[in-house]
């Protein structure tokens, strides 16, 4: 078994940074009384996460487990970083905290998935 190149994990590192922002951004931007998740989530960024985690399968012909799981954890990174700022604002905010990170977490994988099949549906 062959180990990746450098630029494979520089690839997934600029990807995984750039779908952090693309589904963080808006999404720290919606007030707290008005965040409903998974619906919250829902836009461009997870549009982004399915379409680079394509592009890391088809360009760099990335492993399908290794692309999911580690795109997919950055739907929960931008959600946990959105819980600690809040909660470092308000302590009692977000009791519920495991049931975001969970919801964000299956949403993440669902795209994540989806995208990294592609690659497999478009040989067919």
């Amino acid at each position: 078994m062959h180990s990746p190149k450098w630029y494979v994990h520089a690839a997934l590192a600029v990807c995984a940074v750039s779908v952090f922002f693309a589904v963080g951004l808006p999404y720290w931007r919606i007030p707290y009384a008005q965040v409903a998740l998974p619906s919250a989530l829902y836009g461009f960024g997870l549009v982004a996460l399915a379409a680079l985690a394509a592009l890391m399968r088809g360009v760099f012909a990335t492993a399908f487990a290794s692309t999911a799981l580690i795109l997919g954890t950055t739907v929960p990174a931008a959600v946990l970083a959105r819980i600690a700022y809040e909660v470092f604002i308000d302590p009692t905010a977000h009791n519920l905290w495991p049931l975001e990170l969970i919801i964000g977490y299956v949403i993440a994988i669902a795209s994540s998935a989806f995208g990294g099949s592609a690659r497999r549906i478009a040989q067919r």
